[in-house]
């Protein structure tokens, strides 16, 4: 008497429940990439058609033979960030103003862009209006 089991194995692997869940996973790697952004700067252009800021707490300008002011005052370079500090002490709005002339080199005004990165403020950029 030979006995047979009815039960039998499948030694075959299949794959489409493998590619079911890859398919997923970039799925969901393509949609949350998108969310994700780079140390982005809200900065407006110049001439843009953009609104005015309601509020304004700190204004940095730097004039086209390369001066710093921090709201009408001058201020050498290297005590910038200090100075930027003690006057936004007072206020939890930390939100800078930044007026560069349009004829200075851009790596100056990124300079200050990554001061208050560094030190997590808020900048704009400020813009004449387009005629």
């Amino acid at each position: 008497m030979s006995f047979k089991s009815q039960n039998k194995i499948n030694p075959n692997f299949s794959m489409s429940s493998m590619t079911d869940i890859v398919f997923l996973l970039l799925i969901f790697f393509m949609i949350t990439s998108t969310l994700v952004t780079t140390n982005a700067l809200k900065i407006n252009l110049p001439n843009s058609q953009s609104e005015s800021i309601k509020k304004q707490i700190i204004s940095i300008s730097i004039t086209e033979d390369l001066r710093y002011f921090i709201n009408d005052s001058p201020v050498e370079k290297s005590f910038l960030e200090s100075r930027i500090r003690e006057a936004l002490s007072v206020d939890d709005e930390q939100t800078l103003v930044l007026r560069a002339s349009k004829t200075i080199p851009l790596e100056y005004a990124v300079e200050v862009m990554d001061l208050a990165y560094r030190n997590n403020y808020k900048i704009v950029l400020a813009t004449q209006p387009s005629n």
